[in-house]
């Protein structure tokens, strides 16, 4: 019997009980974002040192940070090969509003093979697989064919702000020939997909301050400025028509894609019909000269988030408000550094300020973009071992979303970065009812063990 049959043995046989503990790791509520749930933040990370030292792993410890503790394991005991580092986040989102949960969220509860609780998709079902997986390879052989790194933080749904601190602090304890992170998604059910690219993020919130007041709008109206007003033509100049973005220099930086990139995603599947009902449209808009997928996965962004300012309540009070504001995100593409862009948009805003209030601008969130060569040899490894268990060729995508520690660990550690995703899009991360195809649990187990076999072989 092959490695790879004897692991597919092993994962049917122990598929009850992995699921059983898998409910275990994804009853704990560990909320980053609430401050009430940092006795759950620290019992998720003693869950996992527990798991980690059962499974076979050394080192395991439980490392303070400025903020969520961060849980290391390790096993080096594979001579001359190569080391894998495996990055995953034990926190998970708030899980408002809790009236649209069909089953409370930290009980979860499997319905037509989809299993339902908060976490199960993003991450610590994916997070589990790399633990079992491991587990398969131990058991069946006494030890791994490569070395393996694990560091699974508590921050990420927070934006990580403790951890770039960490890596820098533990470059020589975190060194491996690669990192692998499974928090990301497939392309679409059954297709396998590795993202070999993500975009970055600068956020900033605008605040306009009119009268020290609110004002009676016949009284004053017309003889005074509107910081609302003021807001939306300052909105309203970030961009033409067409939906091109028109700040000075915003795209001065950003790196072109290849032809070969377009070529490869106009043959994907796309459907755009789907897409418009899934979210609800009658059409796709964008920047003029891109398709829907070049758009969101390779090019820059700014986006309105929220808008806020006078009043909102049943029907109507005639008031001239005192101040108003909006929250503001750009996604950023490589080479896109998030301060210049910031900086950019300040010095926009600056030239757009309306006369008769003040403008200030409070920056927020960062991230920087991140790519790797798909055609790298780690990466391609990875669409081996998918393609041996999907039966399918792999896609190779970018992602339009972020998750700035990937370009951290890019920038700091200098290692290339394999997004080995099972997710997929409509599994509502972040929202109620979030939860997680076994299909693909089941064969991502089988895909993480025959990768760890295919990195084996290369020479790194």
């Amino acid at each position: 019997m092959s490695n790879f049959e004897s692991a597919d043995q092993y994962f049917t046989e122990n598929r009850e009980r992995h699921m059983e503990e898998l409910k275990i790791f994804l009853s704990i509520p560990s909320i980053s974002a609430l401050s009430e749930h940092q006795p759950d933040m620290q019992k998720a990370a003693e869950w996992l040192a527990h798991e980690f030292k059962e499974t076979g792993l050394e080192n395991v410890s439980i490392e303070e940070t400025a903020g969520q503790p961060v849980v290391y394991a390790d096993w080096l005991h594979a001579e001359n090969q190569p080391t894998i580092l495996v990055y995953g986040h034990y926190d998970v989102q708030p899980v408002d509003p809790l009236h649209l949960w069909e089953t409370p969220p930290f009980e979860p509860a499997i319905r037509d093979n989809k299993l339902y609780a908060r976490g199960a998709s993003d991450d610590k079902g994916q997070v589990f697989m790399h633990i079992k997986a491991i587990e398969a390879l131990m058991q069946l052989d006494g030890k791994l064919p490569v070395n393996v790194k694990l560091i699974i933080e508590g921050e990420e749904e927070i934006g990580s702000p403790s951890l770039e601190a960490y890596i820098k602090e533990n470059q020589e304890k975190l060194a491996a020939d690669l990192i692998v992170i499974s928090d990301t998604g497939m392309y679409a059910p059954g297709q396998p997909a590795i993202c070999y690219g993500l975009r970055g993020l600068a956020g900033v919130q605008i605040d306009v301050k009119g009268p020290k007041g609110d004002l009676h709008s016949g009284l004053y109206g017309g003889g005074v400025q509107n910081p609302i007003h003021a807001l939306t033509e300052i909105l309203a100049s970030f961009r033409d028509k067409e939906g091109t973005i028109a700040i000075d220099g915003f795209y001065d930086d950003v790196r072109d894609l290849t032809e070969e990139e377009r070529a490869g995603w106009a043959a994907l599947d796309f459907d755009k019909e789907a897409i418009m009902k899934e979210v609800g449209v009658k059409e796709l808009t964008g920047e003029p000269g891109y398709s829907y997928t070049e758009r969101t996965w390779a090019r820059p962004t700014l986006e309105i988030n929220g808008v806020f300012g006078g009043f909102s309540g049943e029907g109507i009070k005639t008031v001239l408000p005192s101040e108003a504001g909006a929250k503001i995100t750009c996604r950023l593409v490589p080479d896109q550094e998030p301060d210049d862009i910031i900086a950019k948009l300040k010095a926009h805003i600056a030239e757009n300020e309306p006369v008769g209030c003040t403008v200030t601008v409070t920056e927020f969130d960062k991230g920087k973009p991140y790519l790797t060569p798909y055609d790298h040899e780690v990466i391609q490894a990875a669409g081996r071992a998918y393609e041996k268990v999907y039966g399918v060729p792999t896609v190779y995508t970018r992602g339009g979303g972020s998750i700035p520690i990937v370009a951290a660990f890019d920038e700091i550690l200098q290692l290339p970065v394999v997004l080995m995703g099972f997710g997929l899009d409509t599994e509502n991360f972040h929202a109620p009812n979030e939860h997680f195809h076994l299909e693909n649990f089941d064969k991502g187990l089988r895909v993480i063990s025959s990768y760890y076999e295919e990195v084996e072989k290369l020479s790194l």
